[in-house]
């Protein structure tokens, strides 16, 4: 079988996106692992299908395969990815894409705006904190203290004072696969800088660690803003490069804007 894809990333966080109309015909999770060999395969962090939609009033479905071929919930700048390739294409007409438009996803609907080339906005919808305060565990020797949140999938946020020599080697796999996440976690390490910039590395769950993660940076700012460290706006820069996060707190939806951006066009033929 013959495997069309495009590769596209956000801020080096990178992406095999293939269309489909059903699930029939789809890799399995071996070979989605496969796939995803940076040195065998095409290499990506995430595989992402769009599907035709599935509820009313979105314009597609998709699903999220991270490099360990599981499936996963949410991806904010995969979502960004999906919204860009949806303009790029045609695939949306051109007064739909002028006034935004929304994606489905297993980790729940997502509205999609586009402002200078390239660049989209996300509404990453309300962050859901999983506990009412911070939580503490001992891990790798060390007492660790964290933020539970979900933005469509699960995250917790460490804050450290310089993500340089932040210890994301070592903590990252060892919360990853805590007992307390059954299905595991993301890991984000938040450095503030001030009350609008932060600085961020994520070690995703079934990834590693990536240049940039969307929901990662939502999760941080909605922690860091749960605890009075920052103002509704806030840069946070990551390995791969800057997202712009807002967000005004309480129930109030979360937006993110970043870059979207295509790398090329190719097939591969599963055997």
């Amino acid at each position: 079988m013959t495997l069309r894809f495009i590769k596209m990333h956000g801020l080096g966080n990178d992406f095999m996106v293939v269309e489909a109309q059903t699930d029939e015909r789809l890799p399995d999770t071996s070979t989605w692992r496969k796939l995803a060999d940076r040195h065998t395969g095409i290499g990506f962090d995430q595989a992402l299908v769009i599907f035709p939609p599935r509820q009313p009033g979105a314009v597609a479905f998709y699903k999220i395969f991270n490099a360990d071929g599981g499936e996963v919930e949410q991806c904010g700048n995969g979502a960004r990815c999906v919204a860009e390739w949806l303009r790029v294409s045609g695939r949306v007409p051109t007064e739909v894409v002028e006034k935004g438009f929304s994606l489905d996803s297993p980790g729940g609907r997502i509205e999609a705006r586009f402002g200078k080339p390239g660049m989209v906005s996300v509404n990453m919808g309300i962050p859901n904190f999983l506990t009412e305060d911070t939580t503490t565990l001992s891990v790798a020797g060390q007492r660790v203290t964290f933020t539970e949140v979900s933005m469509g999938n699960p995250h917790i946020v460490l804050r450290v004072d310089d993500v340089d020599v932040a210890p994301v080697a070592v903590l990252g796999p060892v919360l990853e696969s805590h007992p307390r996440f059954p299905n595991r976690t993301n890991v984000g390490f938040l450095q503030v800088v001030d009350r609008a910039h932060a600085r961020l590395r994520v070690f995703e769950r079934g990834v590693g660690e990536t240049l940039a993660c969307g929901t990662g940076a939502c999760a941080a700012v909605a922690a860091g803003r749960r605890s009075g460290w920052f103002e509704d706006e806030v840069e946070v820069l990551l390995p791969g490069g800057s997202l712009q996060i807002s967000w005004l707190g309480d129930k109030s939806a979360l937006w993110m804007t970043g870059p979207a951006e295509v790398a090329y066009r190719g097939e591969i033929d599963i055997l």
